[in-house]
């Protein structure tokens, strides 16, 4: 694992314990994806500082080898024209070349490494910044969510137009006309069931009063008769 690697990790799991005590969890997640592009863009810059630096030693390795090969062809045209010294001087600029380009070879090489790890740190670090941003969105709606719904509470709980007086609301106007309706259909009846008992009364009353008439009468038939009256 790499040192970029290494203190990433530390970052996130610092970025963890952070996020359980932030209170506005999408501003620290913004300030983890800033700090995060920030080391995209060195990376990416130390990426292309890497490709250039291998293309040069690619050059000069290969450069070195063709020297090679070119001194090695002079060496055998000397020898064929008995030029063994001329030969011998163009073998020792052989072996030179063939020094430089293999060292140009594990430059390049390592820096062949070098860059494929690079790649796969940017890779990483793209990916990461991807998935913390698909976070980072979903968090937002979430607190956008909780943020409209704190609106709403706050309507209906003393905010809003209505809400700090209940019988303002439809519904409370509807309870207060309930209301208003089952008294005066109370208060109806009541006059209603005391009409009708009146008239019961009035006509309880008039019969009591008309048998004690009859008896009366009857009574005075009686003592007239006695008196020897004779009714027709």
């Amino acid at each position: 694992m790499s040192i970029i690697r290494r203190v990433r990790d530390i970052t996130v799991a610092t970025l963890n314990e952070r996020l359980e005590k932030a209170e506005d969890p999408v501003k620290l997640i913004d300030q983890f994806l800033w700090s995060t592009r920030e080391e995209i863009i060195q990376a990416e810059r130390l990426y292309q500082q890497y490709t250039g630096h291998g293309n040069h030693l690619k050059i000069q390795w290969l450069q070195s080898e063709q020297m090679r090969d070119k001194r090695e062809q002079q060496a055998i045209i000397a020898l064929k024209a008995g030029e063994e010294q001329v030969a011998r001087i163009a073998l020792q600029d052989k072996a030179g070349s063939e020094e430089r380009a293999q060292q140009y070879r594990e430059l390049y090489e390592q820096t062949l490494t070098n860059i494929q790890d690079l790649e796969q740190q940017l890779r990483e670090l793209r990916s990461e910044y991807q998935a913390v941003y698909d976070k980072r969105e979903y968090y937002a709606a979430r607190m956008e969510s909780l943020r409209l719904q704190q609106r709403m509470n706050a309507r209906y709980a003393g905010g809003g137009a209505g809400a700090s007086n209940p019988g303002q609301q439809p519904s409370g106007m509807f309870r207060r006309l309930e209301d208003r309706i089952s008294d005066m259909e109370l208060e109806a009846k009541s006059l209603r069931d005391v009409r009708r008992a009146g008239a019961e009364f009035i006509a309880e009353a008039g019969s009591t009063i008309q048998s004690a008439i009859e008896r009366e009468m009857e009574q005075l038939k009686r003592k007239l008769q006695q008196e020897g009256w004779k009714s027709s």
